[in-house]
């Protein structure tokens, strides 16, 4: 069943998704083939100017990224304020079967729906794009419907989505996890769990409760790296869980004592409130004093 529209994205959406001669089209029927999205012929308005290509800005973020002069946390903040696109589908909803519908059986009715997908993990995951270009590469029949980053991401809140997934199949992929998917949404600066120094102070508490540990330790875990499609390793924006804690034990633990001390801490950490709301997913892991 389609999920009806948010307001802000229904309000941008007019009549039929194709031109008269089959091609994708905007919401006046014009092909987005070829289109220059600028001036009087952009049925959205708010981007005059816009030719539809991923915006400096954010350029600009990836290429750094891609390069190992930027990192994660910089390339989601630069999405902040810029234009993006997001996914959308025309179906046709069958109205006979339901009576309450008052139409005659066999009617049907366009109806428009954000495109969600299903992540490995179970969780719902919406695609966007930083351009028309790589949108339509995606998928030849999902239209484009502009918005800047925070509206955008105030769509896949109320879509259910707890992942962003930014330029599927591109050169560059790059999953926006929940937190700074709602740090974006918010309008606020997004923090890393593994940098977030307000985490690291709660969390240093969590040895006192747990017999046997002497420290923890943030760090990046290797599920942040993502690959580029031509095989570059970024750190940052890889599917996997971002967030490692070692356990460092007391001096002269062994193996049971090890286990022992990593239940604890995972017992502990369920009671953290900053880290359920800060951390996306994390691994616990025995860790050695440096």
């Amino acid at each position: 069943m389609s999920k009806e529209l948010p307001a802000h994205i229904a309000n941008l959406l007019q009549r039929q998704q194709r031109s008269p001669d089959g091609r994708a089209a905007d919401s006046a029927g014009v092909p987005w083939e070829g289109r220059d999205l600028a001036g009087e012929g952009n049925p959205l308005h708010t981007f005059d100017g816009d030719d539809g290509l991923a915006t400096p800005q954010v350029q600009t973020a990836g290429q750094a990224l891609i390069s190992g002069t930027g990192d994660e946390a910089g390339f989601v903040n630069a999405l902040a304020g810029q234009r993006l696109f997001a996914p959308v589908i025309a179906t046709v909803a069958e109205e006979g079967e339901a009576l309450e519908a008052g139409g005659p059986v066999g009617d049907k009715q366009a109806d428009i729906a954000l495109v969600t997908l299903t992540a490995p993990d179970g969780r719902q995951a919406m695609p966007v794009f930083t351009s028309v270009q790589a949108l339509t590469d995606w998928h030849s029949e999902a239209r484009p419907v502009a918005a800047e980053a925070e509206r955008i991401m105030l769509a896949a809140v109320a879509e259910g989505a707890e992942l962003v997934v930014l330029d599927p199949g591109a050169e560059l992929t790059f999953v926006i996890r929940r937190p700074a998917l709602e740090a974006l949404a918010q309008g606020s600066t997004w923090v890393p769990s593994y940098a977030d120094a307000e985490l690291a102070q709660a969390l240093s508490e969590v040895p006192d409760l747990c017999p046997g540990v002497e420290s923890l330790v943030l760090q990046p875990n290797a599920g942040i790296v993502a690959t580029t499609a031509s095989g570059t390793q970024v750190m940052g924006g890889g599917a996997g869980p971002e967030l490692s804690i070692g356990v460092i034990c007391s001096p002269g633990a062994d193996a049971v004592d090890e286990r022992l001390a990593l239940a604890a801490v995972q017992a502990a950490l369920e009671d953290v409130e900053i880290l359920r709301r800060r951390a996306d997913s994390l691994q616990i892991l025995p860790a050695r004093r440096q």
